[in-house]
């Protein structure tokens, strides 16, 4: 069960206002993809993009956190702690997936 409740967590769209519908992101090798910006939320102080990668066939998605550089500008950062990961995944889930407690 998540450490977050999904009546925490608002939508937003900070990311897709300034980027667009896509983002291009860079690895540790230098090599860029592209990704669809699929969902953005924010969580008391944090917040959280989804995306998509859109040359893999798969459904699978990566979560980032969205932080704010010293030079003011939007980046996406790795979500290092696994504890947190996990559970800004499962709020996720619950979030687009809501279970109905009257079935």
């Amino acid at each position: 069960m998540s450490e977050f409740s999904n009546h925490q967590a608002n939508w937003s769209n900070r990311l897709k206002e300034t980027f667009g519908p896509t983002v291009e992101l860079e690895d540790e090798d230098g090599t860029t993809s592209v990704y669809d910006l699929t969902a953005e939320f924010v969580v008391g102080d944090e917040s959280y993009a989804v995306l998509l990668n859109v040359d893999e066939d798969s459904d699978e998605y990566d979560i980032l956190k969205i932080v704010t550089s010293a030079e003011g500008k939007l980046e996406l950062v790795t979500i290092d702690d696994d504890e947190e990961w996990e559970n800004i995944a499962e709020l996720y889930d619950e979030m687009t997936f809501p279970h109905d407690t009257d079935i």
